[in-house]
């Protein structure tokens, strides 16, 4: 007859830790995966006997090291923090233990070592030769049905790449969206897409000179995701947009032997803009724009000594009462050096520079009646441009077609590796020439639109200076000179080098000079509508035409 335990006598139950995983945060988020394993390895528990005394959850993937899963490092910390308990670790099914063979063998040591056991609801473990090769063969199993997922997943992955689906991440400015006869598609996210637009058109048309310029451009739009606390982005970030051909309308996956192609989402630029990119930045590096640039002093940095040739800096100097705004040469050795100019000086000749460039109505009539003869010759070299592109790219099939012939009957490493960059070269030069061919025709009548916008800015440049924040007025600076304005102290603004469109209105008007006037360009008499053919005389060749628009 077994002997009563004592009445003070507390029966202690055998302590258990649940362990639970699925492959995935998706899983873990839209799921209930987690909650289910838990509650049948509570029951199991309960009807044990076991006190559960932690569950420990993870949501990565079973093929990798279990060491590089959050919860399972935690369960194992668990343990080791209480040495004296024998746990049971207990989880729902063997794939949830490991997946891989071999990490499958390493997990058991480790609990092993902690004299822990482990329990499972769908697998009965046995410390015998028969027992410890069934648990191998199932392991084994688990290793093979992952590796065959994983095959026939990146199978079709690599398919869909092929064939012009982007099926990774999509990047900042584009998302997923179902599109009929394409399932998943990217398509543009607002705000951000337009904004990566314009910082792409930008670097590629030199309105920001360097990736620095990007990057501020960036940071100063409000909507823009930022990096740090103080609103500043990683420089890495800006060239990641700008070297990711999906903004450019393609793909390509090198490591899964995908290459650069066409894709079936629209890109945020043209693969051509795109190129342009890529062909700057492998240029000769330039210096950042001042970071100091602001409203005060727009002409900072653009305007330059009349003795050294170097841009003048700017700075306010504080007087008894207020502070007075100056521009001055700051290099070493220039009979200027450290000479302030006032800024109305700077500033007020400017101005009257621009305002010189005003023309008159009957000038405008004249400029009117070029952007039209400009159009047409546009539309010309277009038709032009698609037809010899077309040849092109046919070229380009021809040339293709030999060098992979010319690659599957070599033999030779270097020869191989020639022909595939040779391949790759062409490919991208197709894309472009087929992206000409197929862009839209300009149309015969040039729209209102066009005309009126060009017309505003050559009749006058000077508003939209006045009017318009410090990256307006960069801009117009860009447009109007063809080079930076030298001052020269007592004598002001030596001639100003303007672009082709100003230039060619001067000619017209008959004005010439050493310096800059501040009398607006006239004709000899304002032209009537009648004399419009007569006003067409004096336009410069057609491929100077051809320019009017294209620097508009």
């Amino acid at each position: 007859m077994a002997k009563p335990a004592p009445k003070n006598h507390i029966e202690t139950r055998q302590k258990a830790v649940i362990y639970c995983r699925v492959s995935s945060v998706r899983q873990k988020v839209d799921g209930s995966g987690l909650a289910s394993q838990e509650h049948r390895c509570r029951e199991y528990a309960e009807s044990k006997g076991y006190d559960v005394a932690a569950v420990f959850p993870d949501d990565v993937t079973g093929g990798g090291d279990f060491m590089k899963r959050p919860g399972m490092v935690a369960l194992l910390s668990f343990i080791d923090a209480q040495p004296s308990d024998n746990f049971i670790i207990i989880f729902d099914d063997l794939k949830r233990f490991a997946r891989d063979t071999v990490f499958h063998i390493k997990l058991r040591q480790e609990f092993q070592s902690r004299g822990a056991k482990v329990e499972c609801l769908n697998f009965r473990f046995e410390d015998t030769p028969e027992g410890r090769f069934s648990e191998t063969i199932v392991a084994a199993q688990g290793e093979l049905e992952r590796e065959q997922n994983k095959r026939q997943t990146v199978q079709k992955m690599r398919a869909r790449l092929e064939k012009g689906y982007w099926v990774f991440c999509a990047p900042m400015g584009l998302r997923y969206e179902k599109v009929a006869g394409h399932g998943k598609l990217l398509v543009r996210k607002e705000p951000i897409a337009s904004i990566i637009q314009e910082a792409m058109k930008g670097f590629a048309s030199g309105r920001f000179e360097t990736q620095v310029e990007v990057k501020r451009f960036l940071e100063a739009q409000p909507t823009f995701p930022k990096d740090y606390a103080n609103g500043e982005i990683r420089a890495q970030k800006v060239t990641d947009i700008l070297t990711n051909p999906l903004y450019g309308g393609c793909l390509e996956r090198p490591n899964w032997d995908v290459s650069l192609r066409r894709a079936q989402h629209e890109g945020l630029v043209s693969f051509e803009t795109f190129e342009r990119i890529q062909e700057r930045r492998a240029g000769k590096a330039k210096a950042p724009a001042r970071k100091d640039l602001n409203a005060d002093f727009p002409l900072r940095g653009f305007v330059r000594c009349g003795d050294c040739g170097n841009p003048m800096t700017a700075c306010w100097s504080k007087g008894s009462t207020k502070r007075y705004p100056y521009y001055l040469c700051d290099t070493r050795g220039c009979p200027s050096s450290r000479k302030s100019v006032r800024r109305d000086a700077i500033e007020g000749d400017f101005e009257s520079i621009l305002k010189s460039l005003q023309p008159t109505r009957g000038l405008m009539a004249v400029a009117r009646a070029m952007i039209h003869d400009a159009w047409h010759l546009r539309h010309k070299a277009v038709e032009d441009q698609n037809e010899a592109a077309r040849i092109e790219i046919k070229a380009a099939e021809k040339k293709i077609a030999r060098v992979v012939d010319r690659l599957i009957s070599s033999d030779s490493a270097s020869v191989i590796a020639v022909c595939e960059r040779e391949i790759e070269k062409l490919e991208r030069k197709k894309i472009v020439l087929e992206e000409q061919a197929a862009s839209a025709r300009l149309q015969k009548q040039a729209p209102t639109e066009f005309i009126e916008l060009a017309l505003e800015f050559l009749a006058n440049p000077w508003n939209i200076w006045k009017n318009g924040g410090l990256a307006v007025r960069r801009t117009v600076l860009r447009l109007v000179f063809s080079e930076p304005l030298e001052w020269v102290r007592k004598e002001g603004y030596r001639t100003a080098k303007t672009t082709f469109p100003f230039n060619a209105l001067a000619e017209i008007s008959g004005q010439n000079g050493d310096m800059v006037r501040s009398r607006r360009l006239e004709l000899p008499r304002v032209l009537p509508h009648s004399d419009l053919n007569a006003a067409r005389l004096p336009i410069p060749p057609r491929p100077h035409c051809l320019g009017l628009v294209g620097g508009l």
